[in-house]
């Protein structure tokens, strides 16, 4: 090869040379400058640390963490508007099982729900315990077939005694036999048994006694189910009526309460049916001319977005479907229930002591909400 055709060596970059290569134009530089503006919070844990100190803090992290702490923050916002939004919480998954009676509980007597969305399963799993039944830790890795031996139901690590879970679902048929023959909606039948129990831990007993009205469009799917079907057969063995649950009187009255608020928030355990039921209850405002969305949305979940369900869709899918205010404020964590329900509790209970703000009195003329005020 001549010397004229002999390639030159090629000169060696170095990396600030490299950089030299893309030059950013003055916006380019304000806008990286901007971005790159706020540091992820390295969170410090210490002895007099409280855990909502704790909360508050993740929002400066990243991952769930951070998401965790923007739900903390939307329910700041959301106790401190002074329009006084209607609370609605949605319940889903095993979370009495979880051990999370008591803290949902607290919720309702300190003021900080006024509206109980929740699968019967949830309520139903109160009741047990108010009649002073009880939830026990097991195991994951049980032997089932053993465990069907001893009358021992599962769920997940925790275990119930079904005999005792018969005796409950019996109790709510027998309850049903002392209401007149006719249509309810859950939210009437679950007040009545609620006057039924004495229990001041219990959840319905609590939302009966302070005038929390309480919603389980699938009740029908849950033990309280199983109990007013046993309900049913006997009154068409004994030539009588009885009740039954209308869920779309539960539409009816779950759509009132959203159209007569000022505002509207929802807080949803989980997704499932209360989930939507409470989204619905928004696009169902058009029955009462009403056009309107939450006003704040927190959700803690498992669930995933990928499968296009409604338990993992995003609050801001919802807005598409008008279910979420254009310009809400709202939040969502992929936190398991048992986990992140306590901390954000803690959070509110610490930041907002009770009593958070008055409470809310409903006037019902059967499936009609005559008023719904603020209580002195």
């Amino acid at each position: 090869m001549s010397k004229s055709r002999r390639r030159k060596p090629k000169a060696k970059v170095s990396y600030d040379d490299l950089w030299s290569y893309v030059p950013l134009s003055a916006s380019q530089v304000r806008r990286r400058k901007k971005l790159l503006s706020e540091e992820v919070r390295q969170v410090r844990v210490g002895r007099k640390t409280t855990a909502a100190d704790l909360v508050a803090d993740m929002a400066g992290m990243s991952i769930q963490a951070r998401n965790l702490g923007r739900c903390a923050e939307v329910l700041t916002n959301l106790y401190n508007d002074k329009r006084r939004p209607t609370v609605m919480l949605g319940l889903a998954g095993p979370l009495i099982a979880a051990g999370l009676r008591r803290v949902i509980r607290d919720l309702v007597g300190g003021g900080y729900v006024d509206v109980i969305v929740s699968t019967g399963a949830i309520l139903y799993q109160d009741i047990y315990q108010a009649r002073g039944h009880r939830h026990y830790q097991g195991t994951d890795a049980a032997d089932d077939p053993a465990l069907r031996d001893l009358h021992i139901d599962r769920i997940y690590d925790t275990y119930v005694d079904e005999e005792k879970f018969w005796d409950t679902d019996t109790w709510c048929g027998r309850v049903a036999d002392e209401l007149p023959p006719g249509n309810y909606s859950s939210r009437a039948y679950l007040d009545f048994v609620g006057s039924k129990l004495t229990d001041t831990e219990s959840i319905v007993y609590q939302c009966h006694r302070l005038g929390v009205p309480m919603f389980s469009p699938a009740l029908n799917d849950s033990s309280i189910g199983i109990g007013l079907t046993e309900h049913r057969h006997r009154c068409i063995r004994d030539g009588r009526t009885g009740i039954a649950i209308d869920s779309i009187r539960d539409n009816y009255e779950l759509t009132q309460i959203t159209v007569q608020s000022p505002a509207t928030a929802a807080i949803y355990v989980a997704g499932g049916v209360p989930k939507n039921y409470i989204n619905d209850s928004v696009v169902m405002g058009y029955i009462f001319g009403k056009n309107r969305g939450h006003d704040y949305a927190v959700q803690v979940t498992t669930a995933v977005v990928q499968d296009g369900g409604l338990s993992g869709s995003t609050l801001g899918e919802a807005q598409s479907w008008g279910k979420i205010k254009k310009k809400a404020d709202f939040a969502m964590a992929w936190v398991e229930p048992s986990v992140s329900l306590p901390l954000l509790a803690a959070y509110i209970f610490n930041r907002h002591p009770a009593p958070a703000r008055p409470r809310l009195k409903l006037i019902w003329d059967g499936d009609i909400l005559k008023s719904l005020k603020r209580r002195s």
